[in-house]
């Protein structure tokens, strides 16, 4: 993001939301609480984790597990478009049953 330093940090439930994975901050928050998040493969209990550009998330949604890459940190909550633009998708093309 343009103007934004390389060290720029960001709460993991307000990216969460941002990035629309999540439907709300409050969603958001919970699903960063309950353990279920890895960030950069360390398992994440709180909603202020530090996020930063190149950080890699990986959390079950719905029944897909989704791993993501992040690219930009956002300024707001904008439009699906502008989101799908804050992360690169490296899920699994064949879903949870292909790790066995």
């Amino acid at each position: 993001m343009p103007g934004m330093p390389e060290t720029a940090t960001m709460r993991l439930d307000l990216f969460l939301w941002y990035a629309r994975l999540a439907k709300s901050r409050s969603i958001a928050a919970d699903l960063t609480r309950s353990g279920t998040i890895r960030l950069d493969g360390r398992r994440v209990e709180r909603a202020h984790a530090p996020v930063r550009v190149g950080s890699v998330l990986a959390f079950a949604q719905g029944p897909l597990i989704r791993i993501i890459r992040v690219v930009a940190l956002p300024a707001r909550r904008g439009p699906a478009v502008e989101a799908a633009g804050l992360y690169i998708d490296l899920s699994p093309v064949d879903g949870p049953q292909s790790a066995q």
